[in-house]
């Protein structure tokens, strides 16, 4: 079973309870397919320009987590009704993936719900 922690994007912290992404994590559907069976660690927020988080993911790795996933969010948009890749929260969220997966020495995949059409979730190592 994968142990996941979540790290969601300050500036959709007083919109979104993280409803869609907690469903599909329980389910194990969209960001979180592939897993064989999920449970829920631990989320904290990144706090622009994403200072203290390789911290935050050292921290959810010692309570358990073997994956991260980074709120899809943070690289796309809701448009008429869908979510589109590109225009997220985070102009920078590869540069964050690659640097925490990297200090931290644990997997983060980019994505969690409401994946855009056709999006493959992204697997920094």
């Amino acid at each position: 079973m994968a142990k996941i922690g979540l790290i969601r994007c300050e500036k959709n912290e007083t919109r979104c309870p993280l409803t869609g992404c907690l469903n599909c994590l329980e389910n194990g559907v969209q960001g979180f397919v592939g897993h064989d069976g999920t449970s829920l660690v631990g989320v904290f927020t990144c706090r622009c320009p994403g200072e203290g988080l390789v911290n935050m993911a050292k921290i959810l790795k010692s309570k358990g987590a073997d994956t991260i996933h980074f709120c899809t969010c943070t690289f796309a948009h809701r448009e008429g009704g869908k979510w589109v890749e590109g225009e997220g929260f985070c102009d920078h969220v590869d540069d964050i993936l690659a640097q925490v997966s990297r200090e931290a020495q644990i997997p983060c995949v980019k994505g969690t719900a409401h994946l855009p059409e056709g999006y493959r979730p992204q697997v920094f190592k």
